[in-house]
């Protein structure tokens, strides 16, 4: 508003102060309503933004209640010991693991229920990680760097190394990661994905493999344990020189417990036409075992069945050297052999004086069987790698379904000797 008109203004400008008055309350007016013209367009923004944002929020909250819904159906497959949800588990415990630059994180998991055992083939870092200079030196005179090639031999020691470290804290992670308490074994592969320089061909050879029990590895103080000390003291077979790729042989072979494999025999069991090992007569199932064996190599000699429908063999291996008598036991069971019939395996080993003994089952093992069997000179064979063992060396397709009427031995009974 105009200030009030004062001395001779206050006579003569009544009418211009009028005219100021009604000019500001005019200008007044107007900028009211250019004000509630712009308040009605916040207003109706603002409502805009709040259904946007109500409308994002609902989003989020849904994906969000996704995620938590699914992990939570994740986290309770994963406490039940479901098959995959193990696998998966396992594998995002290893993604989580940080390795170097130049290391490779590639790897397969297979786990299997019926004995507690996960199996690991892990992709290792070729010889090339390690760094063929071992020091460089600037020379002032010539204004240039000067390299010193790192010798071989040590180019080998720290590759062996670097091998056992990775077998050892692979092992480590997953046993400590196991929240579910669903690992009671843990076999381990260190393959490398590779050009043989004599071939020039692709080649993946095992240069380190391992199996471990929770036990014996928890016993382990790793903070002061030497890599490749560890692993002679956990058994573990290391190339003589991963360095050249001198392979040894797994102790066992990823595709023998590739759930993929395993899946197919399942999926298919109830209409393929495929022999069910559960099925055959004892007399078949010993004729079968025998000629397994024989095509791998061995001289098998059928001796006599056992009570549970098993078969007992006496084989030997014609390899000098390593080779000897062997002793083949054999046990179809629904559910997982007890370590007595492994001691028992044992005793006839010795008496006998057998080099080696072999438990075949069309089920699986547990921990405390492969914690007495390390060190001994006996193999464990479970289902999944008796029905790779029938298709790869007596190109047999079987599958293992038991009938419903099924029932295991009530104990693993001594067996006698030969």
């Amino acid at each position: 508003m105009p200030p009030p008109p004062a001395g001779l203004s206050k006579v003569f400008g009544g009418g211009r102060h009028q005219q100021a008055v009604a000019a500001g309350q005019a200008a007044f007016a107007q900028a009211a309503q250019e004000h509630r013209q712009r308040e009605e367009q916040r207003l109706a923004a603002l409502s805009r933004a709040r259904t946007d944002w109500q409308a994002a929020a609902d989003t989020a909250n849904a994906e969000a209640a996704r995620q938590h819904a699914e992990i939570d159906a994740f986290e309770a497959d994963y406490r039940r010991g479901d098959l995959d949800a193990v696998v998966t588990y396992c594998s995002m415990v290893l993604e989580a693991s940080r390795y170097p630059e130049g290391f490779p994180q590639t790897f397969q998991i297979a786990y299997v229920p019926e004995s507690r055992q996960l199996v690991t083939e892990y992709e290792l870092p070729a010889v090339q990680v390690v760094p063929a200079v071992k020091a460089y030196r600037y020379i002032k005179v010539s204004d240039t760097i000067a390299e010193t090639a790192r010798p071989q031999a040590q180019v080998k020691a720290l590759y062996a190394s670097a091998v056992a470290q990775i077998a050892v804290r692979t092992v480590h992670e997953l046993l400590k990661a196991d929240a579910g308490g669903h690992i009671d074994t843990v076999v381990f592969n260190g393959v490398v994905d590779t050009t043989d320089p004599g071939t020039g061909l692709r080649v993946r050879p095992c240069l380190v493999t391992l199996r471990t029990t929770r036990g014996v590895f928890g016993e382990l103080d790793l903070a002061n344990v030497q890599p490749l000390a560890c692993l002679k003291h956990l058994s573990a077979a290391v190339s003589k020189s991963p360095a050249e790729l001198v392979p040894v042989r797994p102790v066992l072979e990823f595709s023998m417990v590739d759930p993929r494999f395993v899946a197919e025999s399942d999926a298919l069991s109830g209409l393929d036409q495929r022999p069910n090992l559960m099925e055959l007569t004892p007399t078949e199932f010993e004729a079968l075992i025998q000629n397994l064996f024989t095509t791998m190599g061995l001289e098998a000699r059928q001796t006599r069945p056992s009570r549970d429908g098993g078969v007992d063999c006496v084989a030997w291996d014609p390899r000098p050297i390593f080779g000897g008598k062997v002793v083949i036991q054999a046990k179809r069971y629904k559910n997982t052999v007890g370590v007595s019939a492994v001691r028992d395996l044992f005793g006839t080993l010795q008496n006998e004086g057998a080099s080696k003994g072999i438990l075949v089952t069309t089920s699986g093992y547990g921990q405390a069987s492969f914690e007495f069997a390390r060190n001994k000179p006996i193999e464990l064979i479970d289902g999944a790698n008796l029905l790779y063992l029938l298709a790869e060396h007596a190109h047999l397709e079987a599958k293992i379904v038991p009938p419903d009427d099924w029932k295991d031995p009530a104990a693993d009974a001594p067996e006698h000797a030969f």
